[in-house]
């Protein structure tokens, strides 16, 4: 998929405009910061210590060439040419039960606007035409907002990981998955 791609343009409930495109080389520096804010905020992604530059150069280029590759879909949501959530889904089966794992990750101050909704709906359609029959995705249990955002869209609570470590204590992660009719 073409580097830069704009799908669709979208306006929060506060009036901001949102252009959903993939990502380009050119965002490294809105990803870097939107990464460690979010590990500064401390929101439960995948990773607890802030990330270098240089692993950030490395973690790019292997998302955008897995993105040429359709390996993956990976979606940059931009506001006042600033790069404030990035969403995916990685492929993780290509058989009978074709499926994907689905990240969302919304900068601070983003929040509550419609933009996660949104999102939500670009990897749906783009799950569609990847011929997906199901969304997963993982979350604390802890999360309760977020659940229930997930659950409002159609997500179901499907499996249950007890006791994964999420800073300083181990909290049961929650499997929720969204068939795609």
């Amino acid at each position: 998929m073409q580097l830069g791609r704009i799908l669709e343009e979208f306006y929060t409930r506060d009036g901001q405009k949102v252009i959903f495109r993939t990502p380009k080389y050119e965002d490294l520096v809105d990803i870097l910061e939107l990464i460690n804010s979010l590990i500064d905020e401390k929101t439960g992604i995948a990773r607890s210590i802030k990330v270098t530059k240089g692993e950030a150069i490395e973690w790019l280029n292997k998302m955008l060439a897995k993105l040429d590759n359709e390996e993956v879909f990976f979606l940059a949501a931009e506001v006042n040419n600033k790069v404030i959530s990035l969403s995916d889904i990685n492929i993780v089966s290509r058989n009978e039960n074709y499926n994907g794992i689905i990240g969302i990750a919304v900068k601070k101050g983003f929040r509550g606007l419609g933009i996660g909704t949104e999102i939500v709906k670009i990897l749906v359609e783009q799950a569609k035409l990847l011929e997906l029959k199901n969304l997963e995705l993982r979350i604390f249990a802890t999360n309760e907002r977020e659940i229930f955002f997930y659950k409002k869209r159609g997500f179901i609570q499907t499996d249950i990981i007890p006791k994964r470590p999420e800073y300083d204590i181990y909290v049961d992660e929650l499997v929720l998955t969204k068939s795609i009719d």
